[in-house]
């Protein structure tokens, strides 16, 4: 029998900051059926969230129910929440300034270059130095499991002059080469034509690090970016994964401890 999920993983780097709270959500804490637009907080409650679209729209201290993937706040007693199932969670914190900055990465925000603008979001919000900034990238879908189409690739090689160093090739499906008339027709027996069954080529991403390669161009030094070593697609037992057909989700959060009185 496994043992049960931690309620929350936790960033050694940003744990160093006393005044700061922060935690990456495993099965344990998740919402097992999300309602359409994620949970909805108070326009009083310390608990902040977004319509999350996939986007690269981050907002700085937003009302309830504003539709972007991008948070920041400098506010102690705020908790900037993520909802998650295969992108990457990114928490980041502006250690001199007490600031703090949630994102959410799917390959089209990561593709918008979300994370990149999250740290220019945050110098133009306080003056934040990307040498003073510190990120941490949660569990998420890694290069082992993430199978993408050749359409993923192109929109990435049109943005990122690195883009074929983000990619692999799959591994080869046995079923698919020894027996390769039953995928002639790109879909299973019974269904129609869908490039989603057949795409041109089979690539993988890694999203944490096509994440972090973007946190180093915005200036970030390399050490003070960690990734936690966790797939979601290989960890069923720790983690909600949309590419397995989970309809979960985890929640991550960071936020500024309130000063004691």
């Amino acid at each position: 029998m496994s043992p049960p999920a931690p309620p929350l993983l936790r960033s050694r780097l940003l744990g160093e900051l006393p005044w700061l709270r922060h935690g990456f959500g495993t099965r344990a804490c998740g919402l097992r059926q999300p309602r359409p637009g994620g949970p909805r907080a108070r326009a009083d409650s310390p608990l902040v969230t977004l319509r999350q679209v996939h986007s690269d729209l981050i907002w700085l201290d937003p009302a309830p129910g504003a539709a972007g993937d991008g948070l920041l706040t400098r506010q102690p007693g705020r908790w900037l929440t993520l909802r998650t199932a295969d992108c990457c969670p990114i928490l980041l914190v502006d250690a001199r300034r007490r600031a703090v900055a949630a994102v959410h990465a799917g390959w089209r925000g990561t593709v918008a270059g979300i994370a990149e603008k999250a740290v220019g979001e945050m110098r133009a919000a306080w003056g934040s130095r990307p040498q003073d900034v510190r990120a941490a990238l949660g569990p998420s879908i890694r290069g082992c499991c993430y199978e993408v189409g050749a359409e993923v690739q192109r929109a990435f090689r049109a943005r990122f002059d690195y883009a074929d160093e983000l990619f692999l090739e799959a591994e080869e499906d046995p079923l698919r080469t020894r027996y390769p008339m039953l995928f002639l027709t790109g879909a299973p027996p019974g269904h129609p034509y869908d490039p989603r069954w057949n795409p041109e080529t089979q690539l993988r991403l890694d999203l944490a690090a096509a994440n972090r390669r973007q946190l180093l161009q915005a200036g970030l030094p390399s050490n003070a970016i960690e990734v936690l070593p966790y797939c979601t697609a290989c960890h069923p037992e720790l983690f909600y994964s949309h590419r397995r057909g989970d309809v979960g989700r985890m929640l991550s959060g960071i936020g500024i401890a309130k000063k004691k009185a």
